[in-house]
Parts: C-alpha cells; structure tokens; sequence
C-alpha cells in the first residue's frame, strides 16, 4: 500500500473517532440540559406525578354506634371486618396468579378475571366484601400488586331473632334498612375519616403521611326494651303459635306510666344475622305494620264514649232480646244465647255484641268517633317505627247505621298491636293517652286527657269481672294479682265475606288492675282446631307472658289469696 494511502487512512480514523467522541459529548450536554431542565422548570410536575403513583388518600371507617336494650344489654353491635379491593391496572400484569387469589377468596376464577379486565378504567373494584381479619390476612399474604384490604364494620345482631323486628338490619355498606336500624340511622351512623398514606408499588401501606379528617364512631341508642321481658314474650309467642298451628302472632308490653315499649315480638321469626332470611313477609313487624278488625276486644272503648255522654252508668240496664240483631231486614250479629236484659258491665263480661250494638246505635256519631280518635284509633301512635300503620277509622260523616252497629263489636275498623295496646294504656292510666316510646325515658310521660278519671277505672272495674269467672277472659287471670282486660275473637274477611273458619284470637289487658303498671296485647293469627277463641288461644298466652313479667319486675301482688303475715308464719313453722 502506498505511502498516500495509508496516511488518507490514519486521517479517517482520527476523524470518525473524533466524530463520534463529539456525538457521545454532545449527547451528554443534551442529555444534562435535560434532567436540569426537568429539575427546574419541571420539578412541581414531577413532583406531583410521583406522589400520584405512591400516594394515595383512604378512608378510616368508623363504626355505627350500638344499639342497646334499657339496662345497656348489646342489641346490635359491630365487628370489624376486611374488604379485599384491587386497583385492576396494576393487578393486570399478574393476571397469570388470579387463581391463587381465586382460591383464596373461595371465588370463582372466571368471575374475578372478568371483573379485573372490564373495569380496567376504574381506579379499584370490591372482590369479596366483610371477610374475618385472619382470612383477609392471608389474601394480602399472596403479594399481588394492586390487592388491598379496607378495613370496615359489620353488624351483629346478639339477641337474633328475639329482638329481630324490631331492631331491623343494616346493608353491606352499613346503612339501616328496617326497624330501628333505620328509623335512627342519623343517629347511629359514624363519619367516614380519611388520611393520605405512602404506598408500594404492590399497594401495601409503608406510612402514614397525613390525616386528613378524624372518623367519628356512631352514638348509642339506649332503646325502651326490656331484654328479659322480649325473651320471655318471644318463648311464649312461639309456643303458642306452633301448639295452634297458626298463621302468626304478635305480642306488645307497654309501660303504663311512660308510654314505653318493654317488649315487641312477632312470629314467624327472621334471624337478622342471616341474610338469607332477610325476606319481607320474614322481616316486617307486624305488630306495627299488619292491621286487623279487633273484635270483641274493641267494645270496651264503645262502653267508654257511652259513659262519657253522660247518659250511660256501668249499671245502665240493655234489652238483648231476642240474642240476635237485625238491620234493614238482615240478621247484623247475634250472640251465643238471648242474654235478655243486661248492664253493660254484664255485657262486656259476657261480650254481647248484640249489647254493644245496640249502645252503639243510641251514641252520637260525632261524640264517639271523637272519643274514639282520641285513645288513638285511626291515628299513628308517635313511635317513629318505620312503615307503621295508622289504622282505619273512617270519617263519622259517612257512617251508616249498619256501620256504625258493626263498629261497635270491633268490625268496619282496623288496628295494629301497637295501636290497641296503646288504647287500653290510656284505661290503665286514668284517662291519659302517653305517646309510644321506643326510646327509654327516666321520667314519667306528660300525655293528653282523653276520658275522665271516673270513665277510666269504671272501665277498670268492669273489664276485671271479664277475667273473672263470671266472664270471658277467665284463663288470663294471674295468682295473687288482679287482671282487668277483654277477649276478641274476629272472623276475617275474604272474598265474598267473612270466613267461617278464619279467625283472629285477641287478648289486651292490665296488671295490677288496682294500680296498673303494665299492659299488654297478644294477637294470634288463624289459630286451628277446635279452640280458636281469645279467650281460649290469647288470654293464658297473656297469662303467662305477664306472671312472669311481674316477678321479674318485683310488682307487688294487689290479691293475695293469703296474707303476707301467715305465708312467714307458715315458712317459720316448716320443717
């Protein structure tokens, strides 16, 4: 090669690597103005771009408030539960894993690769919601990117279907729905916090960075109820349905000189605890929502209006005759025999609705509806219970003497358990109607005047010969305590009128009748067999749900059949 060659050669070489040192240089100065660039002019963009990638803001749960009976005995409580989420982004490069987390989750894997991929825009997605802390432990033990756990609450309900329907329940997201649940569930529920938190990139909280709101637990409600008394009637109810073979029943306790619920229960039951029981025609208080014709049961408010007219006495004589009753040419109501000429004490004893028919009749429309609204028929009684039914009272204006004779003896109205229970307490109270409280109150109740005090323990006196012997009510009688109530025995409407073999079977009464504390209603629905009477199906239910509420109460008995002095006498003497 010549000389000339070679040294065009070594002058290239020089050259290019010069060249390319001078590309290498150049590309550093680019690549240094660059990052100082981004330092400078774009350092806040940055910034905020790396703290969207690893900051995120959470909700703090905070748990409702409790719900408790009048002594503080737990109700309804909550527990703290996991809510596994994922952010589908991030978990979609560990799609290949989902059947771990499938398995674990105890889901199904095509149900979960569908709800990661289709939610794609989203920033997370529930897969399994309220699991225990120990099985949301082991999901985050997988460590998939994108897969976190929330902390929540859910609710549990201690007294299950005892107190079911009338504490109601919660949904997944903790908000009430039925009973209480719902109808204080301003009350009950907390404030969400929030606070920001440093994440890593398989979304595991490493600090907290800010808090950003205090949650705000839920306040307790301190309800009226009586938790031994709500068992005590629960036990009975059921019992008495299931021997009766029933449709189902209600029962209502009331205290007498404050308005308060002591106890609520329905049957068919629901446990609230089992969502798979949250059904309806399972769930909804019928003591408070369902309505019925009250019957016999009804005549003592009708004895009521008339005494208050001023022209009627508990010694007031009715002509009977001849045992049946006849309107426009139709037989309206007869009794089992011609009772003849009666007192309406004898009346309400022996329930004549031919009597009360008649009593009825002769009063003013105006003046009884009157009286009749102001015990509260036709009216809600103030409890606040959600979907609670007013009744049927219809407007006096277009009542017709056909109406008007069936109102008396309980038919062409409707009532709830509630409603009634809360009528006869204005009896029991001498007169005064208290509004219903499922609330517990420290004090006596101010109410309304609804009948004199003379009215009120008239009515006292007479509903207690119905428990008598001598009466209908006979099986509701208590040893050692006076009991003052009245029987109904209703048959039901169906297409085409009244059914022959329907009936509804009701008891309401007061304990101790000299000074009434307590009163309560017993409704069983379409009992079967031969004893379908309030006096043979509700009363001894009556009978033994209150005897064992007076000594639970430590009521002093206001009958003993032998005196105090003689029972020590005879432990003293015992061997």
């Amino acid at each position: 090669m010549s000389r000339h060659r070679k040294s065009y050669i070594v002058v290239w070489s020089r050259w290019r690597s010069t060249a390319l040192l001078g590309v290498f240089i150049l590309a550093g100065l680019m690549l240094e103005a660059r990052v100082l660039y981004l330092q400078i002019m774009e350092k806040e963009f940055l910034e905020a771009q790396g703290d969207d990638r690893h900051l995120r803001t959470v909700q703090i749960s905070a748990h409702r408030g409790p719900i408790t009976d009048r002594y503080g005995e737990p109700l309804a409580v909550s527990t703290p539960v996991d809510s596994i989420w994922a952010a589908p982004r991030e978990l979609m490069p560990a799609l290949e894993r989902l059947g771990e987390l499938a398995e674990v989750l105890e889901l199904d894997l095509d149900w979960i690769a569908r709800r990661i991929t289709s939610n794609l825009d989203r920033e997370f997605v529930y897969l399994r919601r309220h699991l225990r802390p120990d099985h949301a432990a082991r999901v985050l033990q997988l460590g998939l990117p994108g897969v976190s756990a929330l902390r929540e609450y859910r609710r549990y309900y201690p007294a299950g279907e005892v107190a079911g329907h009338l504490i109601g329940f919660t949904d997944i997201d903790d908000r009430g729905q039925e009973g209480l649940e719902l109808a204080y569930d301003y009350w009950l529920s907390g404030e969400i916090g929030a606070k920001r938190v440093l994440q890593d990139r398989l979304g595991r909280v490493i600090e907290d960075v800010e808090l950003i709101r205090t949650a705000q637990p839920g306040r307790t409600l301190r309800t009226s109820i009586d938790l031994r008394i709500q068992y005590l009637a629960y036990r009975e109810l059921k019992q008495a349905v299931a021997e009766n073979h029933a449709l189902s029943g209600s029962v209502v306790i009331l205290d007498v000189t404050t308005g308060e619920v002591l106890a609520m229960v329905n049957q068919p039951g629901y446990n609230p605890n089992d969502r798979a029981q949250l059904e309806a025609a399972r769930y909804r208080n019928r003591a408070v929502t369902d309505i019925f014709e009250p019957g016999s049961s009804f005549k003592p408010f009708i004895v009521a209006a008339a005494l208050e007219s001023g022209r009627y006495e508990p010694s007031s004589i009715i002509d009977t005759t001849p045992g049946y009753l006849r309107v426009g040419g139709k037989i309206l109501t007869q009794d089992n025999n011609n009772l003849g000429k009666i007192d309406i004490t004898t009346m309400l004893a022996k329930s004549s609705s031919v009597g009360a028919a008649k009593l009825g009749l002769e009063l003013e429309r105006e003046q009884l509806w009157a009286v009749l609204s102001n015990f509260g028929i036709g009216r809600l009684t103030d409890s606040g219970f959600p979907g609670e039914s007013a009744g049927v009272l219809n407007d006096p204006r277009y009542w017709r003497p056909v109406g008007q004779a069936t109102l008396a003896y309980g038919y062409g109205l409707s009532v709830t358990a509630l409603q009634l229970a809360q009528a006869y307490s204005v009896i029991a109270a001498d007169g005064i109607r208290r509004p219903i409280s499922l609330l517990a109150q420290d004090d006596r109740t101010a109410g309304q005047r609804v009948v004199s005090v003379d009215t009120a323990r008239a009515l006292r006196a007479m509903l207690e010969i119905v428990v008598s012997p001598a009466g209908t009510g006979q099986r509701a009688s208590i040893v050692n305590f006076r009991v003052a109530g009245k029987t109904g025995t209703a048959k039901k409407f169906s297409l085409g009128g009244y059914a022959d073999d329907r009936y509804l079977a009701v008891f309401a009464g007061l304990v101790p009748a000299s000074d009434p504390k307590l009163v309560a209603v017993v409704v069983i629905d379409e009992p079967q067999g031969q004893d379908y009477s309030g006096g043979e199906v509700a009363a001894p239910v009556f009978a033994r749900i209150l005897s064992g509420v007076l000594r639970l109460l430590a009521i002093p008995p206001d009958a003993l059949l032998t005196p105090p002095l003689m029972i020590m006498a005879q432990a003293e003497v015992a061997p």
